[in-house]
């Protein structure tokens, strides 16, 4: 290729990619359902965007390297702490029961359906066991099923693509090497691999740990160290075995995540986006590569396999993986109904077809082609059908605001369990010890971990967070976390006012998001607090009683206006008022 038709290549492929996203994002719909076709009419109509013609044989490795910073990116967010009791049990048997039963069955159709030979049945049969995060995470951040749904299938969906693409690899050698191969060693093989993985993982957690122990990295160069680390660790595991490095990936974001003392900063911006952007330019560059052609009679046997593994094999697999749990029928059928097919399957086809393909292996020309099609009918039937049957099982989870309350003062407590009696789910979070068992005695759900990894990110996403409101001492705390998280989180952030007597560094100067007006600081609530005043909730069926300062309204809907120093929101009937009543106003009138 020429320099020009690279540079039109290079451009057009990230053009189509961040402009895909922008318009998947106005759609409110999942980016892959707009990616996918964009990428495949890309590739029929212009020849520059086919990753094979633009990188060679380095297209592969890239694509390996870039899958395993996406894990370990999903490892970060996985919370070892709620991988507990039924949830731990049904996750595991998703993935040590549930992947042979999905390879196995999708093996034995693939073969008839699609018109393959029994290798290339095998083949695709292991590409297609694969979820992932990629796919998962968006669909059910606009699905917002229960707590409990969406950790095990975040979990499943992380931990799922490292074994996937390990059994890809392995499979593709099994095949390769000749018709009589012995299939049966392939669980040795299977159990090197992994070892080989994992062990990569411990010796990049490793490194990373001593790296942030030792040096104190900032949050531009630590975000550069760990995408250093998770790639130079996952080339080396992919050179000594295919696809460990996946393995590796995801160790190494989990220790990072649950390990004591890595001081990682919760807020990356710069690797969020980075995370994004290649999984755009991922999804357009493999779907460039299925020609029309490769499709003309795969579409309807492919749309048929994809058919059978969404209503026979997935349901068989949440059955079995959720037998004898404490998790509901309508938590069951979600499982059931939530398995579509991302960049790890659509990497590992890429990877391997065209090898097959050279080699003479009968079908194996329709490997890609089909899982396209797989991918493209799961994500899109998912994507517009997953929230309605969420509805009707009854695992959505309430559309109410979810607050957090960061402080731990008495009123503060008090404040959190008058919002939760209108109907809230409050979080909770304090730094000092005492405030935190002051949070636990009063049964507040309190934040685990640290607080900007708790209302940020993943953490935030999991927890459905709708709102922080920083309600310590600390003026400058306040102000600077305040203006910190504005613009990480999904949904409103305010601070107490400024005091006048305060000598504090910065929160004189920060305005914005003051909340409950300028006069009630953290000094005049506590007074009011001491001198008897108590924070309580009413119908708003009239007027306020006198001396009473109106903080929250709670809509009928479950939506929380605070008030604030720019604005006050008026009472309507069916709406429910917090204030804080003064010691010496009777009960009756608040009634």
């Amino acid at each position: 290729m020429t320099t020009d038709q690279v540079l039109i290549g290079v451009g057009l492929t990230l053009v189509l990619a961040v402009g895909s996203q922008i318009l998947a994002s106005r759609l409110r719909i999942p980016a892959l359902i707009v990616l996918l076709p964009v990428g495949f009419a890309a590739g029929a109509l212009v020849d520059d965007v086919n990753p094979e013609r633009l990188l060679g044989p380095a297209f592969s490795p890239l694509v390996s390297l870039a899958v395993a910073v996406i894990l370990y990116d999903a490892g970060l967010g996985l919370d070892l702490a709620r991988l507990k009791g039924h949830t731990r049990r049904v996750v595991v048997r998703l993935l040590w029961i549930g992947v042979p039963i999905t390879w196995g069955l999708a093996a034995l159709l693939a073969a008839p359906v699609l018109g393959m030979s029994q290798r290339a049945a095998i083949m695709i049969g292991a590409i297609l066991v694969v979820s992932g995060p990629t796919v998962v995470g968006p669909l059910l951040s606009f699905v917002r099923p229960k707590d409990r749904l969406q950790h095990i299938l975040v979990w499943e969906g992380s931990l799922i693509d490292p074994v996937g693409g390990i059994l890809g690899a392995l499979v593709f050698h099994a095949v390769s090497a000749s018709t009589k191969h012995n299939f049966g060693s392939g669980a040795a093989e299977f159990l090197a691999s992994m070892g080989i993985g994992v062990a990569g993982g411990v010796v990049g957690a490793a490194l990373l740990w001593a790296l942030f122990r030792v040096l104190r990295l900032g949050e531009v160069l630590g975000t550069t160290v760990q995408l250093a680390a998770v790639i130079g660790m996952a080339a080396l595991c992919d050179v000594l075995r295919d696809d460990t490095g996946l393995t590796a990936a995801v160790i190494m974001g989990l220790a990072v995540a649950n390990l004591r003392g890595i001081d990682v900063p919760a807020r990356r911006p710069f690797f969020e986006t980075l995370v994004s952007l290649i999984l755009a330019l991922l999804f357009i560059s493999i779907s460039a590569t299925v020609t029309p052609q490769s499709l003309e009679h795969v579409g309807l046997p492919a749309l048929g396999l994809a058919a059978v593994l969404v209503l026979a094999v997935r349901p068989l697999v949440a059955a079995v993986s959720t037998l004898r749990t404490d998790l509901t029928p309508g938590e069951r059928g979600f499982i059931g109904w939530m398995a579509p097919r991302g960049i790890v399957a659509a990497a590992t086809a890429s990877t391997f077809s065209a090898s097959l393909v050279a080699q003479g292996i009968g079908g194996a020309s329709k490997i890609l082609p089909a899982t396209f099609v797989v991918i493209v009918a799961t994500v899109t039937l998912y994507g517009l059908t997953a929230s309605p049957v969420a509805r009707r099982l009854g695992v959505v989870r309430p559309s109410r605001s979810r607050p957090v309350l960061v402080g731990g003062a008495p009123w503060v407590v008090d404040l959190g369990l008058a919002l939760s009696s209108a109907g809230l789910e409050v979080l909770m979070w304090a730094g000092h010890e005492q405030e935190r068992e002051r949070i636990r005695q009063a049964g507040m759900e309190l934040a685990p971990g640290e607080l900007l990894a708790a209302v940020t990110g993943k953490g935030a996403e999991l927890e459905g967070i709708t709102a922080v409101f920083f309600l310590t001492a600390e003026d400058d705390f306040n102000a600077l976390a305040a203006e910190i998280l504005r613009g990480s989180v999904k949904g409103v952030v305010h601070h107490l006012g400024t005091s006048p007597e305060s000598r504090g560094v910065v929160a004189p100067f920060i305005g914005g998001g003051v909340l409950f007006g300028a006069d009630l600081t953290w000094p005049a609530l506590s007074r009011k607090y001491d001198d008897g005043a108590a924070v309580l909730t009413q119908p708003a069926d009239g007027a306020l009683p006198p001396g009473c300062d109106l903080l929250f309204l709670v809509r009928p809907d479950g939506r929380l206006d605070p008030v604030t120093e720019a604005s006050a929101p008026q009472p309507e009937p069916g709406d429910m008022v917090v204030l804080l009543a003064p010691g010496g106003v009777p009960r009756e009138t608040l009634k």
